[in-house]
């Protein structure tokens, strides 16, 4: 099980701040991202292959394992000054 807490425009498609997702033990980003599409539909598929995910608070790239019980943040890109 992992916690992912969602970011700006990957919330309001996600239509939630947090919940928890149970995933395989040996599940990657990659994975957790398929499994987000398949529970929030296509507003979500579409923010995610933009954004950045965090486990942990360390960026990680599609296959980086996920550790029990982390905690992943998905963040899109942010616009502003």
């Amino acid at each position: 099980m992992v916690t992912v807490r969602y970011y700006a425009g990957a919330r309001a498609a996600a239509g939630t701040d947090s919940e928890p997702v149970l995933v395989d033990s040996a599940a990657t980003v990659e994975q957790l991202s398929s499994e987000l599409s398949r529970l929030h539909g296509a507003a979500l598929s579409r923010v995610l292959p933009v954004c950045t995910f965090l486990i942990d608070e360390t960026a990680s790239d599609q296959r980086a394992p996920l550790p029990s019980c982390a905690t992943v943040d998905v963040l899109p890109p942010f616009a502003g000054g």
